[in-house]
């Protein structure tokens, strides 16, 4: 009976790893099905919250208290990530908008829009899914979202003129439901097990997280049907501009990881930390506060953001493959420490 359950859990772990594995080509198929059947898929939207919530549990069983407050305690790549997100790419996203779309304020408007809204809360399931340090990833989450009522209308005012009033509480509850609940959930979860949560309910509920990451992603891809089944000229430039300028934020993040001498857990959360932005909150102030056209630009993100995440794990995770073994090493070497002083 007991070699049986194994064998169950290992098929269900093979499995996890496949979908990791294959995710960029599962990803395009998702975004795709999203688009084409917006009303079969759309159906799963309202519990998307839930399955973020879940994902991020998952997520934090990876992570202790200590390792949240070492990353406060030394916040420079924090600090970078920030200094990124917030204020170099919405400043040069206004430039090459006003460069290229200039006789198209709304166009203009929409790209701000896009990467003025904070960092995408899904970035923590990918950065958890490529072995990255998830403390910093949470923390970068959860102080970007709580800046934003404030960066997001200071952004717009600045370089636009334009003036706008944003449901803060609103998207303070959002935030604490969706990620800092579930995420302390975690982290006292593996800390009072003594590491029981990240050894063994974290690698056995992995594949689970990987599916529900599917259905996130397919549902989220409805909201961008109608403009893709209606696809102009002027839009394709724009798709395409999103294309390029979001993938510039991968690589942002890799150069100051590697500049700043991070290890490669570090480099995996600052790049994705900077190439995925939370979409759906910009897709709200889009609709609320400006003409329709402003949705299109921000909406663009959702085609390629999850695709692009997938390839830049994965390119990450080859470029770096002994740099890992080695990281991988002194962990085991420090968690042996640990236990034998703990049974001392």
């Amino acid at each position: 009976m007991q070699a049986c359950k194994e064998d169950h859990m290992e098929a269900w772990r093979r499995m996890g790893k496949a979908i990791g594995a294959h995710m960029p080509l599962i990803v395009l198929f998702c975004v795709a099905a999203g688009v084409l059947f917006p009303r079969v898929f759309g159906t799963f939207e309202p519990i998307v919250p839930a399955l973020f919530a879940f994902m991020t549990f998952q997520g934090s069983l990876n992570n202790t208290f200590r390792q949240l407050a070492e990353t406060v305690r030394h916040p420079l790549p924090l600090i970078v990530i920030l200094a990124i997100t917030l204020v170099a790419m919405p400043i040069l996203a206004f430039a090459l908008a006003s460069l290229l779309f200039a006789g198209n304020v709304n166009i203009i408007t929409g790209i701000l829009l896009e990467y003025s809204v904070p960092i995408g809360i899904v970035s923590f399931m990918w950065v958890g899914m490529f072995s990255g340090n998830t403390a910093l990833g949470l923390s970068a989450i959860l102080v970007s979202t709580v800046l934003a009522p404030f960066s997001i209308p200071l952004t717009l005012k600045l370089l636009m003129g334009a003036t706008i009033h944003m449901d803060a509480l609103g998207m303070m509850i959002n935030m604490v439901f969706m990620i800092a609940l579930p995420a302390l959930a975690g982290m006292a979860v593996n800390d009072l097990t003594r590491g029981w949560g990240h050894d063994v309910l974290s690698p056995s509920i992995d594949p689970l997280c990987k599916m529900l990451l599917l259905v996130i992603i397919t549902a989220n891809s409805t909201q961008m049907s109608e403009y893709i089944l209606s696809m102009t000229w002027e839009r394709a430039g724009v798709a395409l501009f999103i294309l390029v300028f979001a993938s510039s934020g991968f690589l942002w993040g890799m150069i100051a990881a590697r500049l700043l001498h991070q290890p490669f857990s570090t480099l995996v959360t600052m790049g994705f930390d900077c190439g995925l932005r939370n979409i759906s909150s910009g897709a709200v102030i889009a609709a609320q506060y400006f003409p329709g056209e402003v949705v299109f630009p921000v909406m663009c993100g959702t085609i390629f953001q999850q695709l692009l995440a997938a390839t830049f794990g994965r390119v990450m995770s080859r470029l770096t493959e002994r740099e890992r073994a080695a990281e991988a090493k002194l962990v085991e070497r420090g968690r042996a420490t640990m236990k034998r002083h703990g049974k001392r």
